[in-house]
């Protein structure tokens, strides 16, 4: 059976994503003790707020249709099963996960692993995407990947204190 995801369908996936990934950074910026490692995951995180207001808006483009479903909330139930298995599995284990950094690079090391998951989570789906659906998928992308050279800045600086 081939699954093709409309654009809206990523987004729901996307926003659960960036959901956890608040709890992560709002975490880690709470337990690290580098100023530089607290502002960058402060803004990380209210990055990633800004990426749900973002994700939300575009759910309104009248573009978008649904799939048809076997039984009510057929759908509803699969997306959830993939946000739940992708990047940060819940919230209990993305808290867990952030309290276990030993060290600020240790927890920068921890941040940057969570946006490669998140870019190759993304890269999958691009694939699975209708080829309209795309560009939001690229935008996505760019994001993710502006977070790992943030991330990968502040940790080298960090090694040099």
């Amino acid at each position: 059976m081939s699954i093709s995801f409309s654009a809206n369908e990523f987004i729901n996936i996307a926003i659960g994503i960036e959901r956890r990934g608040i709890v992560f950074y709002d975490i880690m910026t709470k337990s690290t003790e580098s100023d530089a490692a607290r502002e960058m995951f402060q803004r990380l995180g209210d990055m990633e707020r800004e990426h749900i207001k973002t994700f939300e808006g575009m759910l309104q483009d009248p573009g978008s249709q649904q799939p048809a479903e076997s039984y009510l909330g057929e759908y509803a139930a699969y997306l959830q099963a993939l946000v739940d298995s992708a990047v940060f599995t819940d919230d209990m284990i993305t808290s867990e996960l952030a309290t276990q950094a030993d060290s600020d690079i240790e927890a920068m090391e921890l941040a940057i692993s969570a946006e490669k998951d998140s870019i190759l989570f993304y890269y999958e789906m691009r694939d699975m995407m209708p080829r309209k659906a795309q560009p939001t998928v690229d935008r996505i992308l760019a994001e993710e990947k502006s977070h790992l050279e943030q991330l990968t800045r502040i940790k080298r600086l960090l090694a040099t204190l």
